[in-house]
């Protein structure tokens, strides 16, 4: 035999080799994959098996020892509970107990406010004396204007703020001053929350005429809460 044929014979017996041991091998692999899908089918099926068993057990429980779950929903108070329902009044007794009230402070010996001008070159002495003789208040002999009771007692005094506190009595028109000063004495008076009210009044309203902001003792803006804890200290 020829060595070329020879060597054409070998090298396809060759391949026929190889090629029934590649099929051979594909066909073992599809057959353990089958056993492999049968067994799983088997577990899944004993399993649903055991399920169904498990649920007829408690389902025969169930019905033996006549077990209720009540379902989940809003809880209903029915009148015989005799539970107490609140109504508009009461919340409003509530909102009323809870109301913030004035802390209570101590009387002070003197109340002393300011009033400050908004302008930058104070309050003109014209415009002071104006404003001092709509609100009834009279030039005193310690050179300050007061306010006087029937009996021509002083209720309270305007000082001026700069020292030495007092106002002149002529030359008014180029005197000028950044604020004025009001103080009363409570223990001094008779009825010294009417004179308060007359207190918080007068400055409110030389406030208006003279254009000024009105401060408290501590030289902060003058509040209402503030107004109140002192009167209701009186």
């Amino acid at each position: 035999m020829d060595k070329e044929i020879l060597r054409i014979v070998i090298i396809a017996t060759g391949l026929i080799i190889v090629i029934l041991m590649l099929t051979w091998g594909y066909l073992k692999d599809r057959k353990a994959q089958r056993e492999m899908d049968f067994d799983e089918d088997d577990q899944d099926a004993q399993k649903v098996s055991d399920d169904s068993s498990n649920m007829r057990d408690i389902s025969a429980n169930s019905s033996d020892d006549e077990v209720y779950i009540e379902p989940l929903g809003p809880a209903v108070i029915s009148p015989s509970d005799n539970y107490y329902v609140a109504d508009e009044d009461d919340e409003a007794e509530e909102e009323d107990d809870f109301s913030p009230v004035p802390p209570r402070i101590a009387t002070p010996s003197i109340i002393q406010f300011c009033l400050v001008a908004k302008s930058e070159d104070g309050f003109n002495g014209l415009d002071l004396i104006r404003a001092f003789r709509i609100a009834g208040l009279k030039y005193g002999s310690l050179k300050i204007f007061e306010r006087l009771d029937a009996n021509q007692l002083v209720d309270f005094g305007v000082a001026c703020m700069v020292e030495p506190g007092t106002f002149p009595s002529n030359h008014l028109d180029t005197f000028h001053c950044p604020g004025i000063v009001f103080f009363m004495q409570p223990d001094a008076l008779d009825d010294a929350i009417a004179v308060f009210d007359d207190y918080i009044e007068t400055i409110r309203m030389l406030a208006i005429e003279l254009e000024g902001d009105i401060w408290d003792h501590q030289r902060r803006p003058l509040t209402e809460a503030t107004v109140k804890a002192i009167r209701q200290s009186l």
